[in-house]
């Protein structure tokens, strides 16, 4: 059974912590600050995990309650509740697991800034303000916790405020999700207006109501009032889930310490806006013009970005871009209907990711904080750990068969497939979008491991001293020599790296074909493409261990393993065997590589467009409303003319009385004239 206690302890056990090392880190010290917050994580995980086997093993109904009342106001009601069904509870235990292996990472990545409580406490912050978003029951506290992760990442993308990139990165991060952040909350007021509610429950047990039905936004114009709903929501998980174009905040954030790459950019806040497209299935599925622009942004985001990451050199930025395309999977998946393949490959790739970010960190930490790939080569004999938790972690992400990201990135390239061939153009466009990136991913993946582990050891010539001197670690008087990290950094990369492997494999059978999100994802039967997938790969009629034996050897008559292998052969050719011809590919290419690296204009757009055009906007009103018509002619010109009028009028007077006399009979004679010629 599930308890109110029990839920309440999971969400305010990493604000505990965060508080008390917060406000008293500096008092408590290194050690006790981060035991505080480890701990309160370690709470949280280890109460997600008995809560989702009660809801999956224990038979406990799903959870769904108000814990407090914020308001209550002429049929309007606001409350702190929790819908803790097997969705939640298993973003639950993504979000936890995954933050509580980065608090132990943390010790080992940051022990020498001089931020390290503050970091914990931010941390520790951004859990419970994840944990707050996905185990709410209403669209407002949902709207807290989405305000709330944006927040920390603000902070924590900034961490080191005083490096100017790190605090442009972190306004960039904050300024384009509240882009996406307005369309959001206007699809939230959308959900009152039409509903009059703020829960989920009511609002998904009278969805029914708005089917069919339209409104009028002026004139004769005609809009789905499902629709505008659906993509106003959209809007704000295009932001927060980075997605083309609210996407360039995203490799940006780099600029912050890397444990929270992997904590947001693997588990966390990029995959809010997937979860909750997921939870909102039975709005999504009400609208098909809604769904078509799902699946066109996904797509778009899925190949197009990850083009950017084959010309990438820093390694956590390459991994950045994966991200990135990633997540336009995921999107794919939601707009062809299959939501459940979108939170399933949302949970792979959480471990994977994350594994992969913090594999890159272990290798900056190595490298004493140098993160371009051109400057490193030769590490894997001088970190065997972190070598080989990268294989496992990238082996995941090309969708190795077998390994977790093969069964659940097959599984929306199929979905996408069978979408294709009911849809128009959109679903077309999307199964050859995914598809393509399938051989993108591969080929900037092993380029990354080989760039980084195999080859000269090109460390040398970068610190390279003058004739006679020897280069010597500033901190410890030694000559820079690559090593293994320490055991804090190690031991999350091969927690990590067993579920990379194998949780795909023991939980594709429940999650994807079985009834897991029964009652927590709704899908029509004209749109269940799962139901598609699952009768050409998920054969369970010899149990499940045979179904998915079934599934992984499914990979021989796709084409997604033999595109993935090219882009393996394409990667170890040029970089393993004939490093030259990268540089002489370059060249040729130079044109669409430019591209790639302007990042296809939409830096310049959003930085020197939007944002440059409003400066220039703002100076022109500036300059001509309130400097030249404000202050110039209604301030300014208002005193002028009184003075101009005192001026005239001032010089009247003279002093001399025979002037005003004679002013006094001239006047006279002038209302005398004027008196003789109304009498006539």
């Amino acid at each position: 059974m599930i308890t109110q206690n029990t839920l309440l302890t999971i969400a305010l056990a990493p604000l505990v912590g965060a508080i008390v090392t917060g406000f008293f880190g500096g008092r408590l010290g290194r050690q006790a600050s981060h035991w505080i917050t480890i701990l309160g994580v370690a709470l949280s995980c280890a109460l997600s995990i008995k809560v989702l086997h009660a809801l999956v093993a224990g038979g406990a109904a799903p959870y769904n309650a108000n814990v407090y009342t914020l308001f209550d106001v002429a049929g309007y009601s606001a409350h702190v509740g929790f819908m803790v069904d097997k969705l939640s509870a298993m973003m639950m235990v993504v979000v936890t697991f995954v933050s509580l292996l980065v608090h132990v990472y943390t010790i080992g990545y940051m022990k020498e800034d001089p931020g390290y409580t503050r970091f914990f406490s931010y941390i520790s912050l951004f859990t419970f303000s994840m944990l707050m978003l996905v185990m709410s029951n209403n669209f407002l506290q949902l709207f807290f916790g989405w305000e709330a992760v944006g927040l920390v990442s603000y902070l924590l993308i900034g961490f080191w405020f005083k490096k100017p990139s790190a605090v442009f990165a972190n306004m960039k991060a904050f300024v384009v999700n509240r882009v996406g952040d307005f369309g959001f909350l206007v699809g939230i007021a959308a959900v009152v207006f039409w509903f009059g509610t703020l829960d989920y429950a009511q609002v998904f047990t009278s969805v029914g109501t708005i089917e069919g039905r339209s409104f009028t936004p002026w004139g004769d114009t005609q809009w789905s009032i499902a629709t505008f709903i659906a993509i106003c929501l959209f809007i704000g998980a295009m932001g927060k889930s980075a997605q083309v174009p609210l996407h360039v905040w995203l490799p940006d954030s780099m600029e912050g310490p890397t444990p929270i790459s992997a904590l947001i950019h693997a588990a966390t806040m990029v995959t809010a806006g997937i979860f909750m497209v997921a939870r909102m299935s039975p709005i999504y599925e009400l609208s098909e013009t809604a769904l078509a622009f799902v699946l066109f942004i996904g797509a778009t985001t899925a190949l197009f970005t990850g083009l950017i990451g084959i010309v990438q050199n820093d390694i956590k930025r390459v991994v950045a871009y994966s991200t990135l395309s990633q997540l336009g999977y995921m999107t794919v998946a939601l707009g062809v209907s299959a939501y459940s393949a979108a939170v399933f490959h949302l949970m792979t790739h959480a471990f994977f990711k994350a594994l992969l970010f913090l594999g890159a960190g272990s290798v900056i930490i190595a490298m004493h904080h140098e993160q371009d790939m051109r400057r490193m080569g030769g590490l894997r004999k001088y970190m065997p750990i972190t070598f080989i938790t990268m294989v496992i972690g990238t082996l995941a992400l090309v969708g190795t068969p077998f390994f977790s990201g093969y069964f659940s990135k097959d599984s929306i390239i199929l979905a996408a497939q069978v979408a294709a061939g009911q849809g128009g153009w959109v679903q077309t466009y999307g199964y050859w979008a995914v598809l393509l990136g399938v051989f993108v991913t591969s080929f900037y993946s092993f380029r990354l491991l080989y760039l980084t582990f195999y080859g000269e050891e090109r460390f040398r010539h970068a610190v390279e001293a003058p004739a006679g001197h020897e280069v010597h670690d500033e901190h410890h008087g030694q000559v820079h020599e690559p090593h293994e990290s320490p055991w804090v950094v190690t031991l999350p990369l091969v927690l990590l790296a067993i579920p990379s492997i194998l949780i795909g494999f023991f939980t594709v059978g429940p999650m994807l074909f079985g009834d897991f999100f029964a009652g927590a994802i709704s899908v029509l039967p004209a749109h269940d493409t799962l139901a598609a997938v699952a009768s050409a790969v998920w054969h369970d009629e010899n149990g499940w261990v045979s179904a998915a034996i079934g599934f992984g050897l499914h990979f021989w008559a796709s084409p997604v393993f033999w595109l993935a292998f090219a882009g393996f052969a394409l990667a170890t050719y040029i970089y393993l065997f004939n490093p030259g011809l990268a540089d002489k590919a370059r060249q040729t290419l130079a044109l669409p590589v430019r591209v790639l690296e302007n990042k296809y204009g939409f830096d310049d757009l959003w930085i020197k467009g939007f944002a440059g055009g409003s400066v220039a906007l703002g100076r022109a009103l500036w300059k001509r409303i309130d400097a030249g018509l404000i202050d110039g002619v209604i301030v300014n010109g208002s005193a002028a003319l009184v003075d101009r009028v005192a001026g005239i009028a001032r010089t009247a007077q003279t002093g001399r009385v025979y002037h005003y006399a004679f002013v006094m009979i001239v006047g006279l004679i002038l209302l005398l004239g004027a008196l003789l010629l109304a009498l006539r």
